[in-house]
């Protein structure tokens, strides 16, 4: 009887430590107190920014900082970064340019980790992570945003967000055309982004583009990522697990629920997706994506 009590007490005490590493586990998700305003790119509308502006807080303190580099014009792209926040009557506004400081020293590191605001312009999401690669840009960017510090980012600036990023490239159709007009296997590229996004894949540009086709592919091969296709002039933010739609127009979110894919002479196949169009003003929740502090 003594040796049953023992038993039964060293499994209540095994059961309360798991239970209690579990509930430390479930506290440590979306530990992150950043936020993200992510652009699907084109013409960014005044209250957009407006809304940018007051949720990083930048109107009363602290500064903003424009990362140009998916621009093969830097200077151009810091030009209008910074006057879309000037002429909003944020003055306090830095930039880091790639090809002047090239080893992103720990003086421009340090401009990131300090900043409020960070904003990554559009061009191309191929350029922006190639030019950081090898660097603790990354890292630093990672660690702002767990901090507290709002990332935004248009267009390319959108792409890099999450952990898989669609990098605009067709393997099978090397020539880009803009158009995707085929669902097939192994052909839309992805590599690595920044990562502020796990199990969530972003693209942009999407209504106006005509990127259904390109998603659909990319759902059916990543049944574990939420995809999510934002139109020009529109925005995602997204702050404490909610996400909601800011801006002119839609929002496309595309789950591969059943998790089964079929191949067939190079096409892709599968059943019992799930896509839903959100409109401004709705909120969407992905808190199983959004990325923690590891």
């Amino acid at each position: 009887m003594k040796t049953f009590k023992i038993i039964l007490l060293t499994s209540l005490i095994l059961l309360q430590a798991s239970c209690k590493q579990e509930t430390n586990s479930l506290q440590q998700q979306n530990v992150c107190k950043g936020k993200l305003f992510i652009i699907g790119g084109g013409k960014r509308p005044d209250y957009m920014i407006k809304r940018l502006i007051k949720e990083s807080g930048v109107d009363t303190s602290g500064y903003a900082i424009i990362l140009p580099m998916a621009s093969e014009e830097e200077d151009s792209a810091i030009y209008y970064g910074m006057k879309q926040f000037t002429d909003m009557g944020v003055n306090s506004v830095r930039s880091v340019n790639s090809t002047l400081v090239k080893e992103f020293p720990d003086s421009c590191l340090q401009l990131i980790r300090k900043a409020s605001l960070i904003y990554i312009s559009g061009g191309d999401q191929n350029r922006f992570m190639n030019i950081i690669e090898g660097t603790s840009v990354k890292e630093t960017l990672l660690e702002v945003y767990c901090k507290g510090a709002t990332i935004a980012g248009t267009s390319a600036g959108a792409a890099v967000m999450s952990h898989k990023m669609i990098t605009g490239n067709e393997i099978k159709h090397p020539d880009y055309t803009g158009d995707y007009k085929s669902i097939e296997a192994n052909n839309i590229e992805l590599k690595n982004g920044l990562g502020f996004l796990d199990q969530t894949i972003i693209d942009q540009h999407f209504i106006r583009r005509r990127r259904l086709n390109r998603m659909i592919a990319v759902c059916l091969e990543n049944p574990e990522s939420t995809c999510i296709g934002i139109d020009e002039s529109t925005a995602l933010l997204i702050k404490g697990g909610i996400v909601e739609v800011v801006g002119e127009s839609q929002v496309i979110v595309l789950k591969h629920v059943c998790a089964e894919t079929k191949i067939v002479n190079g096409l892709l196949g599968g059943k019992n997706m799930d896509m839903s169009v959100y409109l401004p003003g709705d909120s969407i929740r992905i808190e199983s994506s959004l990325r923690s502090e590891k």
